[in-house]
């Protein structure tokens, strides 16, 4: 029979269980469809005008979700700007000088706090916009689970220790990913973004200058005026050599060539098992798009903030 004390005690951890739901909720491709209906065609519609008005915008996108994802989970830590009692993620290495595309994600707030205001999270924004950015370079689409919310916080640690870089073999790499829950399969996929975006001179200089055995000569030799032994560090170089404006597959027929930019990149070479898969990418771009829009939405579904977790920012660049 019960007594008293245990029917008071069930009836506690229900409670306790009901404060975890309220607290958490799943993400849903409707979410905005009344809240904010809107919402989609904004998204679109400032990402076409952006990369149409710089066309490096597209990539700069993707790259910005994958360095707020990687860190924090998807919750737009990305986006803070510092002050003086707050250090974001803006300032971290992998980040500092290099991220782009946040005026971009103000214009497309801005809109939606004029059309729902306190209604759409700049996680959800980023979210869709890096998606948009793919599918406007003639890359696969994915569904996009919505309801994230932002986050009060942000890691400057993680920002700076998260992220594999460009510099990385393929252990660290594969480690880096492993840590997030991806596969190696799941890694190569999400390193065919490199199909589109650029990068500075000092970041592939080494590999250009030193690392014979793994560059095309001829590669090497033509971005070597742009990108000497001394100075120019921030001059850029496509990623993919060949299609830097379009997403496709030639990422990996570079890699095959021995023309992959960043250390980094032509890691994905140095095994058996990666080379297989760089080798079927190169030859079929359904699979490699297939497996990229997958991973992506994996990706984009990263511990993020929902139900009355974090908050809605009315600014995407600070908290509320």
């Amino acid at each position: 029979m019960s007594t008293p004390f245990s029917i008071a005690f069930l009836a506690r951890i229900v409670f306790l269980l009901l404060l975890v739901g309220a607290g958490k909720a799943k993400l849903t491709e409707s979410f905005y469809n009344t809240k904010c209906p809107q919402f989609a065609s904004i998204v679109k519609d400032a990402v076409k005008l952006a990369i149409s008005n710089n066309p490096r915008m597209g990539a700069s996108l993707l790259r910005m979700q994958f360095h707020d994802c990687f860190v924090t989970g998807c919750d737009a830590s990305v986006l803070l700007d510092d002050t003086a009692t707050f250090r974001g993620e803006k300032t971290a290495a992998p980040n500092f000088n290099s991220l782009q595309g946040f005026e971009v994600i103000d214009n497309i707030k801005a809109q939606l706090e004029k059309a729902c205001p306190g209604v759409v999270s700049c996680a959800d924004i980023l979210a869709v916009a890096a998606r948009d950015g793919v599918v406007e370079l003639q890359g696969p689409s994915w569904k996009l689970g919505l309801g994230r919310r932002d986050s009060t916080t942000a890691s400057f640690a993680g920002a700076e220790n998260d992220l594999p870089g460009p510099f990385s073999d393929l252990q660290d790499l594969t480690s880096a990913f492993s840590r997030k829950g991806f596969s190696p399969r799941e890694m190569v996929a999400l390193s065919g973004s490199h199909t589109i975006g650029q990068a500075r001179c000092f970041l592939f200089r080494d590999r250009i200058y030193n690392e014979v055995n793994t560059t095309n000569p001829t590669f090497a030799k033509s971005l070597k005026a742009n990108c000497p032994r001394t100075g120019g560090d921030n001059n850029l170089a496509p990623l993919d050599v060949a299609t830097s404006k379009v997403f496709d597959n030639n990422y990996f027929r570079n890699l095959q060539g021995q023309r992959g930019l960043l250390h980094s990149d032509q890691a994905l070479t140095t095994s058996a098992g990666t080379t297989s898969q760089v080798n079927g990418y190169a030859t079929n771009s359904a699979t490699f798009f297939n497996d990229f829009a997958a991973a992506m939405k994996k990706m984009s579904e990263l511990n993020p903030l929902t139900g009355t977790q974090g908050q809605i920012r009315t600014n995407c660049r600070r908290v509320n």
